[in-house]
């Protein structure tokens, strides 16, 4: 039987969702599921190479199983010799990868934070295995979407989830003055099959107007590196609630539906408030980077 995922690279193309990974992906065949093999021949196409923060080139592997020594573990590895573990014919690594052409800076960052809380002093301010600043890493990667914006008030409406103020009565300005890109390699596999309740976990930085003048790969680029330079700051990601959700099927565009007022009428996606949550809610896991409403 075979098992290996659909592959629809000009499907891929024209969805707004994959608007971040348009330009690997137009680089890869269009006959065939994409390959360890295929994924670095792209990275040695590349010039400067795609280094993690070690400095070491990136490199895609085949995945291991089993009980692994510490530097052979995902994200050691990762730091210690540039190398990715990935599976083949798996959609969910098949994004990983190409996220790392997107955002080769941000994820770097992101693997730096989780080696550097592995190897560090464990952190007591939170009763995750994996720790507060793991943990934040961690939603970011997989569910992360990032927001830049150039109008304040804008922020405050996504801050405050009042939705359909801010897509529909001010959807001519969200689209000039604000955008949302797709980070997290788990969310843009959710995007494969999109579905009302798909949320990201919304990552808002300022920017000037003229950004959403630029084209598409300078916008990425300087994405790329105004977010790792937020994820080196040893303030940031502290909390999961830096990262505030957001209806993706909410923003214009992006679903054939929200050309209707009426759809943002739906309150139990578009939701009107975050739920306060206890330290126990923490505890009990609630937060594990697959929420699937703006709450």
């Amino acid at each position: 039987m075979n098992t290996t995922p659909a592959w629809n690279k000009e499907a891929l193309l024209r969805d707004p969702f994959f608007a971040p990974l348009h330009l690997p992906v137009s680089l890869l065949g269009g006959e065939r599921f994409p390959s360890l093999q295929d994924c670095n021949g792209l990275l040695a196409q590349l010039s400067p190479a795609i280094t993690v923060h070690s400095g070491l080139s990136l490199r895609f592997v085949p995945q291991e199983y089993g009980k692994l020594p510490f530097e052979s573990q995902y994200e050691p590895r990762c730091y210690l010799k540039g190398e990715v573990p990935t599976r083949e014919n798996n959609w969910h690594d098949l994004l990983n990868a190409l996220v790392w052409f997107a955002f080769p800076k941000a994820k770097a960052a992101i693997n730096v934070r989780h080696y550097q809380a592995l190897t560090g002093p464990q952190d007591e301010m939170t009763c995750s295995q994996r720790g507060a600043v793991r943990d934040t890493n961690t939603l970011l990667d997989e569910s992360g979407v990032v927001v830049p914006y150039a109008r304040e008030d804008l922020a405050g409406l996504l801050r405050d989830f009042r939705w359909k103020e801010l897509f529909w009565q001010r959807r001519t300005e969200v689209q000039d003055s604000m955008g949302f890109y797709l980070f997290g390699h788990g969310l843009y596999e959710k995007a494969l099959h999109p579905y009302i309740g798909m949320t990201g976990q919304g990552l808002l930085l300022p920017v000037e107007q003229q950004f959403f003048a630029w084209s598409l790969v300078r916008r990425l680029a300087h994405l790329d590196g105004i977010v790792a330079q937020y994820l080196t700051a040893p303030e940031h990601c502290r909390s999961t609630r830096e990262l505030m959700p957001v209806p993706l099927l909410g923003v214009p565009g992006w679903s054939a539906d929200n050309e209707d007022a009426a759809y943002y009428d739906n309150t139990d996606y578009f939701r009107p408030g975050r739920l306060r949550r206890t330290q126990q809610s923490c505890c009990d896991g609630r937060r594990d980077g697959a929420d699937d409403m703006a709450e």
